[in-house]
């Protein structure tokens, strides 16, 4: 197992899980184009200092980028469409039922992932998919219905979403740093221009610092840890570990607004933990064939992927991020559908 990239994934999810019940605070002032802005907006803010210090690079990378209609559709799926969907359907809905729902975007990310982005799925990735949807079954089971409107809102928000987990996973000549600002500026600043335009330009000033803070740590921080996760795990995978984020948002909502934790929630935990064990064991192995190419994506030079040199002595299993290049290759070993080994089958 790619141990580091998993805990990376587990905490990208415990971020974006406690979100929904501070979010669901702060919509009862803002609606929900001024909250879906803001917390974008957050999210740039939280790499403004990454993107000031290495401007001239990222810029470059964003200009040579042979994917910028990925790029695009990070931004509409991800920035605009995805946030505004989920908190039109917060507004009317209890943030335990929402936490539950947004367990559909695993469904809509492996959906994709096996239909058109080449994101291969062995046994146990498969198992461990069913164990995940098993616990969100059992934990639905607790739930009334808090409205139609708001559900459909939510699955279009994790449709949305399936797409951007993977847009951002593969567009690996750009930093993750560089995608999340890009689309913390283009999504929040059009959603936050169409809420005060709905709004007659009018806004509670006093709860836009703690939205921002939100937007920083959930939309921000944990979007850049996801799309770390899922280049070296493939998006499939990543969202597997970034689906225990309904669980963070369940416990969070029975911290912060009082609604019942129960013995069914614990034991859907459970199951999702098996989930996410099945589907980070690693049983696809083949020969396959590498294309040569140059790209940026967090990396080590343990994997028999990396072997470029650096100046002076190196730790090989030293995590890092930088432009490099690879030479054309073909090798047999078990992998997973990440940056490298997106190929058919």
């Amino acid at each position: 197992m790619k141990i580091r990239s998993i805990l990376i994934g587990l905490f990208a999810g415990l971020l974006f899980g406690v979100a929904t019940p501070l979010s669901k605070i702060i919509l009862s002032q803002l609606n929900s184009f001024h909250l879906a802005g803001l917390l974008y907006l957050g999210a740039a803010l939280a790499f403004l200092p990454y993107i000031i210090k290495n401007r001239k690079a990222e810029i470059k990378a964003l200009r040579q980028t042979s994917k910028k209609r990925y790029l695009g559709g990070v931004i509409l799926f991800g920035g605009i469409l995805g946030p505004l969907f989920l908190m039109i359907g917060l507004k009317t809905a209890n943030a335990m039922s929402v936490s539950i729902w947004l367990n559909m975007e695993l469904v809509a990310t492996a959906i994709f992932g096996v239909l058109l982005f080449k994101d291969h799925l062995d046994r146990y990735a498969i198992v461990g998919i069913l164990l995940t949807l098993c616990a969100g079954v059992i934990i639905s089971s607790q739930e009334t219905s808090s409205g139609i409107i708001s559900a459909i809102f939510i699955l279009l928000a994790c449709i949305s979403w399936g797409f951007d987990n993977h847009f951002s996973a593969i567009i690996d000549g750009v930093s993750p740093q560089t995608i999340t600002f890009v689309k913390g500026v283009f999504g929040g600043i059009t959603n936050l221009t169409i809420g005060m335009f709905l709004s007659n330009w009018q806004i509670q000033l006093n709860y836009i610092p703690a939205a921002l803070l939100i937007g920083v740590f959930s939309y921000g921080i944990s979007i850049v840890l996801y799309v770390t996760s899922a280049q070296n795990l493939g998006a499939t995978r990543g969202q597997i570990l970034f689906s225990t984020a309904p669980f963070w948002g369940i416990f969070a909502a029975w911290i912060f607004l009082g609604e019942p934790l129960t013995l069914i929630v614990m034991i859907s935990f459970s199951i999702l933990v098996l989930g996410i064990v099945f589907t980070n064991i690693a049983s696809h192995g083949h020969t396959h064939y590498h294309k040569g190419m140059v790209h940026i994506h967090l990396h080590s030079h343990d994997d028999d992927h990396h072997d470029h040199i650096h100046e002076g002595d190196e730790d090989k299993t030293l995590k890092h991020s930088h432009l490099h290049e690879h030479k054309e290759i073909e090798h047999i070993h078990k992998h997973y559908p990440d940056l490298h080994h997106r190929h058919e089958h």
